[in-house]
């Protein structure tokens, strides 16, 4: 069964086709700039040819699907014959709130607990309801699965999900944390377990998913019992250009000094903060900051110091939570492919039985074990896969 993935955005659709029954990556592309001029970059990966970027109007997510089922059944170009091909559609859903512990069969019941989610989501459930809407208009009788980035966190105890407010702003607004990344968090600890032979329920594993975007988990026995993001995507570590923890009064103080809202103080903890505001607004690009480290520069230093820091006491306080940890993974941009942020991460972990090997550090992009190995706690670099990780979720719900 060939399985199409869809990740959309409120101007953007990132898919790809998967053959569910050998994982083998078919086709993969981006439609850009949906209700503006409109962009679509296809990649016939199966073939082993080229990428091909269009420029047609794309005035909503609708034409936006029909150009990339246009793409893919391409004569010259496409993967596939027919659409009849396509088993299934995946698509990712940010936020399922309370309500999603798993995988689901989009039906009008789950269309409108997404909804319900979306003031939780305001950027994003909203988009992912567009992009589902307009599967089902151009493919109605193909069965589509949601896949949710909070699922996978569902497991964590009230311990760890409850903030310590009034206990009637959950009861009324579910505020709560919910965490993010769950469909990688739930791949990559997967994936470890499997690298060392191991059985996921049998392992204590902390996962590093850093990227611009970055959170940690604690994934015992195979399920997670504490994540780092909370009821929104800005809790947790300093990240490219959200702040992370702070002190709430921050927000207050930093208005009144400003004369400035509430509001727009956010913006800057979301847009203007991190590494990017450590660095003195030189980059959130972690590769731009360690260049400019090696070049002297204090701010860059700094700014990558306070990550490693910040992920070094995360991956301490999990191992604490956890009563022990035997594997630690490090995955996503960042965490796949920068050697010098590892290896400053890893320097804070002796304590812990992490005997880390800086030669086998050397590597990026592929599952690797970065650790001696006598070492009593696994450090391993796993690359993620999202889309395969959706692919794997459909398919089992629909064959």
């Amino acid at each position: 069964m060939k399985i199409l993935v869809i990740n959309c955005g409120s101007s953007s659709l990132k898919f790809q086709v998967i053959d569910a029954e050998t994982e083998e990556l078919l086709a993969k592309g981006l439609c850009e700039r949906i209700g503006i001029d409109g962009s679509i970059t296809y990649e016939n990966v199966k073939d082993g040819k080229d990428k091909v970027t269009t420029t047609p109007a794309i005035p909503n997510h609708k034409v936006g699907i029909q150009l990339v089922l246009d793409a893919l059944t391409d004569k010259e170009n496409g993967v596939l014959e027919s659409l009849d091909e396509i088993g299934a559609i995946g698509h990712r859903v940010v936020h399922g709130g309370e309500s999603f512990s798993a995988p689901a069969v989009i039906n009008n019941e789950v269309i409108k607990a997404i909804e319900d989610c979306a003031d939780l989501a305001p950027l994003h459930n909203p988009a992912n309801l567009t992009g589902i809407r307009a599967c089902q208009a151009v493919m109605p009788n193909t069965p589509m699965v949601a896949v949710f980035d909070t699922a996978f966190h569902q497991t964590m105890p009230p311990k760890a999900y409850l903030y310590a407010i009034p206990k009637e702003y959950y009861e009324k607004y579910k505020i709560r944390r919910y965490g993010f990344h769950g469909t990688s968090h739930d791949y990559v600890s997967s994936e470890a377990a499997k690298f060392l032979g191991k059985n996921r329920e049998d392992l204590k594993i902390i996962v590093a998913h850093l990227g611009n975007g970055a959170s940690i988990s604690a994934v015992k026995f195979g399920k997670c019992i504490d994540t780092s993001m909370g009821l929104t995507p800005l809790e947790g570590l300093a990240m490219g250009t959200r702040s992370g923890d702070i002190d709430p009064a921050i927000v207050e103080f930093i208005a009144n000094k400003e004369d400035i809202t509430v509001h727009k103080v956010l913006e800057i903890l979301q847009k203007k903060s991190g590494v990017l505001g450590l660095s003195d607004e030189l980059s959130s690009d972690f590769r731009d900051l360690g260049k400019a480290k090696e070049e002297g520069n204090e701010d860059a230093a700094v700014a990558l110091d306070t990550f490693a820091y910040r992920v070094a006491k995360y991956i301490g306080s999990y191992a604490a939570a956890m009563d022990g940890v035997d594997v630690i993974c490090f995955t996503a941009g960042v965490g796949e492919n920068d050697k010098d942020c590892r290896a400053q991460i890893c320097s804070y972990l002796d304590y812990l039985g992490c005997d880390f090997d800086p030669i086998a550090n050397n590597t990026r992009g592929k599952i690797a074990m970065i650790s001696r190995d006598d070492s009593k706690v696994k450090a391993l670099v796993v690359p993620t896969n999202e889309e395969l990780a959706i692919a794997r979720q459909t398919y089992e719900l629909v064959k």
